[in-house]
């Protein structure tokens, strides 16, 4: 909220170019080594040292290679401040490897209380180092910093919390496992990074940086539910699926309660940002964004079909069904492409209705790979589906309302935001308690756990 009211349009375009460029090179960061150690069902101590001396080799590298493509990128865009973002996030990859190793320990070892407290100076961090750089005037090498500042600050916060007893001596033997599982691993995140990038990309090479920055103003927006929820909810998957596949157990049921938690908050949370992303942009983001709205509502569509193959992947991986991931990831990722490349040509409006079609496919992709391996029935997962709807209904009502009393693009803003929030948290809620939808069992559950009952 505060950087898109200190930097403009076409310097928050800079910084997510550079960012998206350099995702291709973060992708290849410790070649899913943090994975093989968390799936990994007999950790050796040597296995343990393999995985350590994959991420600290890859992290001096790609430093090295960020430092030697800063020149030829900037020279590429035409961007002189995109050297000094480079030079910035060239130290972060440096010292990432001693924040990676130890996190992904912790990920094994379900410690989640100290990754969040971990994750919580981390964020602190990074805004105020952010927001106190651009208020000076550094511009958007503020939110380069802001990275790297965090990272330092996340590898102290790591001792503190969790003094994570590991064996720190690079070894040779055993890379070769760490890779080969890795390597496909790498090769699924290098294609996402490639879909969640290409639009911006091409954007900022084929229309304007400003365009590029609109839609990375639009896409923070529905992004948003990546943010509080995914990157939460995929910490805890991943552990979970594999521990459930190291305990022999069937992993059916839970693939369905997962999906379930997923769709109900992710299309309640989508229905509302498509409707009311005008009033949510000005008040978030003030007024120089306004071109970002319309394109943010389509990206919101987009996200309520493609928010089911969000929660495919951890199962997948926890089995260790590496390929059948690859495989549909490279589906997903043609399909992005292709919808990205069309709409580009035509504009940042149509790149956002495009990329709609994407999205259902890469959920079909991923819901056809799941069910090989994964036992349910194409029966099961649509009533999860349809009592998931009612919810996004139940939290949409609100706003509906909100839009016949005061339009699409109301003047007054804040009124009609809380009626819409708050009435759509009420008719959520409503709506899970009457097609007993998971979310009200998470609720009752929490409130029971917290009055001590069982």
């Amino acid at each position: 909220m505060a950087i898109a009211r200190l930097l403009t349009p076409s310097e928050i375009g800079i910084y997510s170019v550079t960012m998206v460029l350099l995702g291709f090179v973060a992708t290849f960061r410790d070649l899913g080594a943090g994975q093989y150690l968390v799936q990994n069902k007999s950790l050796t101590e040597e296995k343990m040292r393999a995985t350590w001396s994959v991420q600290l080799g890859l992290g001096i590298f790609l430093a090295a290679l960020v430092l030697a493509a800063a020149v030829p990128v900037a020279r590429f865009y035409g961007e002189p401040q995109m050297v000094e973002i480079m030079l910035v996030l060239a130290l972060n990859f440096a010292i990432t490897p001693f924040l990676a190793y130890p996190n992904a320990w912790l990920v094994r070892e379900m410690r989640f209380g100290s990754i969040a407290g971990v994750r919580f100076v981390g964020a602190l961090v990074h805004a105020a180092s952010a927001i106190g750089m651009a208020w000076f005037g550094f511009g958007p090498v503020s939110l380069a910093w802001a990275n790297a500042l965090t990272t330092v600050a996340s590898i102290v916060a790591i001792w503190v919390f969790a003094c994570p007893r590991l064996p720190w001596r690079p070894i040779t033997r055993g890379i070769g496992d760490v890779v080969s599982f890795g390597g496909k691993l790498t090769a699924t995140s290098l294609m996402n990074t490639l879909s969640g990038g290409a639009p911006e990309l091409l954007l900022g090479k084929l229309q304007s940086m400003v365009d590029a920055g609109l839609f990375s103003r639009g896409q923070g927006l529905v992004t948003m539910f990546q943010r509080l929820v995914m990157d939460a909810v995929n910490s805890v998957a991943l552990p979970y699926f594999a521990r459930q596949s190291r305990e022999a157990r069937d992993l059916g049921a839970s693939f369905l309660v997962a999906m379930e938690l997923i769709t109900g908050l992710g299309w309640a949370f989508f229905s509302g940002v498509a409707l009311m992303a005008y009033p949510a942009i000005r008040i978030l983001y003030g007024a120089q964004w306004d071109a970002a709205v319309d394109p943010a509502r389509w990206l919101a569509v987009a996200c309520v079909f493609s928010i089911p193959a969000a929660i495919c992947s951890p199962p997948l991986i926890g089995i260790g069904a590496i390929n059948d991931v690859l495989k549909a990831t490279l589906l997903s990722m043609l399909a992005t492409v292709i919808a990205t490349v069309f709409g580009t040509l035509l504009g940042l409006l149509q790149l956002s209705q495009c990329l709609i079609v994407s999205g259902l496919l890469s959920s079909a992709f991923w819901i056809v790979t799941v069910r090989k391996h994964i036992g349910f029935t194409g029966g099961a997962i649509l009533r999860v589906w349809g009592k998931s709807l009612l919810v996004a209904l139940g939290a949409s009502a609100a706003s509906v309302a909100v839009i016949f009393h005061w339009g699409w693009r109301p003047n007054e803003l804040l009124f009609p935001v809380l009626v819409s929030g708050i009435g759509g948290i009420l008719g959520a809620f409503f709506m899970a308690w009457a097609s007993k939808h998971q979310l009200w069992h998470e609720i009752q559950r929490a409130y029971l756990a917290r009055s001590g009952k069982r």
